[in-house]
This record gives structure tokens, C-alpha cells and sequence, in this order.
């Protein structure tokens, strides 16, 4: 089973498109074929950035997807490392993934070094067919 962490845009990018990438992705989680890590503050950013007005995500989808992600997964505390990052703000997944092993789901790979934890929706889906 993999460990994984979500960036936030996978959860936008899953809700946005009920059977695109990212929202298969989520499947896996909530379907207990894969492992989420997260933070407080990653669950903070998650709650906000999904009920900004400007998405018009409908209650009746963000609140399940959010009680479930956050009853299956793992909420852990990590130490911030030293590394520089374009966007400091993506610290705490970066963080997250290194201290537990995870791959860094993520549509935004620019914002994070190039390292093989760190992949796209597709990538991660294309491994796991390899898998299979």
C-alpha cells in the first residue's frame, strides 16, 4: 500500500472533475487502497481553499470528501526542514512526504525540488497500472 500526500490542488482537481485523474486518486484513499499523510495546517489549507467562493463547490460534495479523507487518514506532526522552496507555503507537504515515506501527489511539480516522491496525478495512476 502506498503512502501518500495530496496537494491541495489534487483535492480541487478531484472535485472539479468527478472521474479525472486526481479524483481517482482520492478513490484510492478513501477506499483504503492507499495511505494519506497529513498536518494540521495541511488540513487547514484544505478546508479553506475548498470553501473559497470563487469554486462554487457544493457542500454536498466537499464535506464528504473532507470527513472522509480526514477520518481514514493520518494527521502527524513533522519538524520543517531547511530546504528552499519556490512557495514556502508548500513546506508542509513537502515536509510531510519526506517524513513519511510518501509520494507528493501534486499538479503543481514546479513548486517542489525534482525528486522521484514528488509526481503528477497521471504518473502516480500510470505506476499503479504498471503495478497491477
Amino acid at each position: 500500500m502506498d503512502n501518500l500526500v495530496l496537494d491541495t490542488n489534487i483535492l480541487v482537481s478531484a472535485l472539479w472533475s468527478l472521474n479525472g485523474n486526481s479524483a481517482k486518486i482520492v478513490e484510492f484513499v478513501l477506499y483504503g487502497e492507499a495511505r494519506i499523510y497529513f498536518t494540521h495546517s495541511i488540513c487547514e489549507e484544505y478546508k479553506s481553499v475548498l470553501n473559497r467562493p470563487k469554486f462554487h463547490f457544493k457542500q454536498e460534495y466537499k464535506q464528504p470528501l473532507l470527513n472522509g479523507l480526514f477520518e481514514c487518514g493520518n494527521l502527524i506532526n513533522v519538524e520543517p526542514s531547511k530546504i528552499i522552496l519556490p512557495d514556502e507555503s508548500d513546506r508542509k507537504f513537502y515536509d510531510t512526504a519526506k517524513a513519511t515515506n510518501s509520494f507528493l501527489i501534486t499538479g503543481n511539480q514546479k513548486h517542489f525540488p525534482n525528486e522521484p516522491m514528488i509526481i503528477s496525478p497521471a504518473e502516480y495512476l500510470s505506476m499503479k497500472n504498471t503495478d497491477m
